[in-house]
């Protein structure tokens, strides 16, 4: 199953006046931001400083304590419980059906999303390296493999937004040079958002949120 990503004249996620306390840790004070679409924005600071956590919120799988954020498509307001049909998300602890083989995987994903123009399931498997091994079990692959799947699954599902949680964790080096000549070929017309401290992971990016700067 494959799709065409839709055009769009204007995507913007606004964020107005967040604050966010998570584990009795201040994350966000009244934070305000214009992300758009085409742009590459990073979010860093130390471990712990909430990347991930502001990263989940803009995806809308966790809420602020106070303030707003708002998605328009087109001019056109999407409600949150739609959202996630819009962007895909990828993070280390994000979970794959482990019983399932790579093709049964693949199979149930796009009973729910499609690909984008141009990529079917062979494509795909010879993308991020692992036509060989469609037959196996999920539960069976090293942690590299399993993050190409998850990034691949990120990155070439039709979404118009990207979040990626630290996207090079479990990656040796070829799987991060793999990470960085992929992202170059999607990113056109869709927004990014990258939470990392890993200036390889984010090089590229126009924008940079300073969690540290955030909070005060």
């Amino acid at each position: 199953m494959t799709d065409t990503i839709p055009s769009f004249d204007s995507l913007e996620i606004k964020v107005k006046d967040l604050s966010k306390t998570f584990e009795k840790e201040l994350i966000a004070k009244n934070f305000s931001f214009h992300f758009k679409a085409g742009s590459k924005t990073a979010i860093t600071g130390f471990n712990g400083s909430g990347k991930s956590t502001l990263l989940k919120m803009l995806a809308g799988l966790m809420l602020p304590n106070k303030g707003e954020i708002s998605y328009t498509i087109n001019k056109e307001v999407i409600h949150s419980d739609h959202w996630f049909k819009h962007n895909t998300f990828c993070a280390p602890a994000q979970e794959l059906i482990e019983e399932f083989t790579l093709l049964e995987m693949l199979h149930f994903h796009l009973k729910f999303r499609n690909f984008i123009s141009g990529m079917d399931i062979a494509s795909f498997l010879s993308i991020v390296f692992l036509s060989k091994e469609k037959n196996k079990r999920i539960s069976l692959f090293s942690s590299g493999m399993k993050q190409r799947l998850k990034l691949g699954l990120a990155l070439y599902t039709k979404s118009l937004v990207i979040f990626l949680d630290e996207p090079t964790s479990n990656l040796d080096e070829q799987g991060i040079n793999w990470y960085q000549e992929q992202i170059q070929l999607v990113v056109k017309n869709r927004l990014l958002i990258i939470a990392s401290n890993q200036k390889e992971e984010y090089s590229f990016c126009d924008e940079i949120i300073n969690m540290s700067e955030i909070k005060a």
